[in-house]
């Protein structure tokens, strides 16, 4: 069953919140990041992004830029920004998106669900990129983010949740700029704890939403440090990590779209040709939005058209059969396009849906791109079923909105 306990957070003052959350270190590059931090000391990104207050020419990965996140963070303390509760607490988190609201608790998952598998994963990590968030996680000594976790709605915890959101004001209460509001509460009384522990514990598996780097960086720090402590008792918090966890039935995931520069040679009339042997292809009026499973909107030359895959080009009774990026992959991609790693091929760049179907357009218009390819996105269901089942999704499967928003409750290591 998963675990999941309370702790002492580390939370910026009332009057400071707004100007501390930030973006996740993940949604944006350096150079945006410096941008942003423009007149905001108190931003978060110069703790999850430090390189913003180094020199550009600096190694994002080098030794000086984790010491300057956990200096950064020793500061924020210093000076007042950032205190530290004095008591184990749970806290739940709201988000508001499009009049959508997703409401999940934060507290701390155990490093051993990771590696027992009750903390179930869909994507494959990348080593350089595990390597980077463990070396933040070592060198800073904090969680500094939370992973996004979802699992399958309990009733009691929603209860629970309704309880205290309806009960009293949030402690966190801000729109931020790009409209999405973000509440917090937090959750210091014993009976509620207890109530959310024993709720919670009843649940077999979690699921990552978001952050399998994260995931998997905070879980290996957490063993590093076991082998390092021989005596440890289990209780430390190095054997935790933070999380958000969400009820499956509250979540939205976005389609991840798909963007290449080149034909692979071919003419469009070539192109369009080899298309039609797997789909129905028709020009589409407009903007073309799949309209369901296997129905795909392609941007080329300056038209949309629809592509309906044909029956025998997928297989709805594999978990990864089923999936529209594994129909794109195997009819289009690989055999005409000649894209075979999705990994490490420049020739294909990804969209989050979240962009909109102007983005593609944009992409292809500046003769960056020559096609784009809009996806129907990935249902919770099928997500689950693909972890259940131990299967891994292709690359740039999912994209979940809203994002967390960084340094609303950070989690010690010591």
């Amino acid at each position: 069953m998963a675990v999941l306990k309370p702790f002492k957070g580390y939370r910026p003052v009332k009057d400071k919140v707004s100007e501390v959350a930030s973006r996740p270190y993940d949604v944006l590059n350096s150079e945006e990041a410096r941008e942003e931090v423009k007149g905001k000391p108190y931003s978060f990104l110069h703790v999850v992004k430090p390189e913003v207050d180094l020199p550009e020419s600096i190694d994002h990965y080098a030794q000086e830029v984790y010491e300057k996140g956990r200096d950064n963070f020793k500061k924020l303390i210093e000076d007042g920004v950032f205190f530290q509760d004095n008591k184990d607490c749970y806290y739940i988190y709201a988000q508001t998106m499009d009049g959508r609201k997703q409401t999940g608790i934060v507290g701390c998952s155990a490093v051993d669900d990771y590696f027992n598998d009750v903390i179930k994963k869909h994507e494959l990590t990348r080593p350089d990129k595990e390597e980077d968030r463990k070396k933040h996680v070592r060198i800073s000594g904090i969680n500094a983010e939370p992973v996004f976790f979802t699992y399958p709605a309990v009733a009691s915890l929603d209860e629970v949740m309704t309880k205290v959101t309806s009960s009293k004001p949030a402690e966190y209460d801000f729109t931020a700029d790009d409209n999405i509001r973000h509440e917090l509460w937090v959750v210091d009384d014993d009976a509620t704890i207890q109530q959310i522990s024993d709720a919670f514990n009843s649940i077999p598996s979690v699921y990552v939403a978001d952050g399998h780097h994260r995931t998997a960086a905070a879980a290996l720090v957490g063993q590093d440090l076991r082998k390092e402590n021989g005596g440890f008792s289990g209780s430390e918090e190095f054997n935790y990590f933070l999380s958000v966890n969400f009820p499956d039935n509250q979540l939205k995931i976005f389609d991840y779209n798909r963007v290449v520069k080149d034909l692979n040679g071919l003419s469009k009339e070539d192109f369009l040709q080899k298309l039609s042997e797997g789909f129905e292809v028709s020009e589409a009026s407009g903007q073309h939005r799949p309209t369901g499973l296997h129905n795909f909107g392609m941007y080329l030359d300056g038209k949309w058209y629809s592509l309906t895959a044909k029956a025998g080009t997928y297989d709805d009774n594999d978990p990864i059969g089923v999936l529209d990026v594994t129909v794109l992959s195997q009819q289009v991609l690989e055999p005409i396009l000649n894209i075979v790693n999705l990994r490490t091929d420049k020739r294909i760049d990804f969209v989050g849906g979240i962009r909109g179907l102007g983005e593609l357009e944009k992409r292809v218009n500046s003769g960056e791109m020559t096609v784009a390819f809009a996806l129907y996105p990935v249902t919770l269901d099928q997500l689950i079923k693909i972890s259940d089942t131990g299967n891994i999704m292709p690359p740039k499967t999912t994209w979940f909105e809203p994002k967390l928003r960084s340094g609303l409750v950070v989690h010690g290591l010591n």
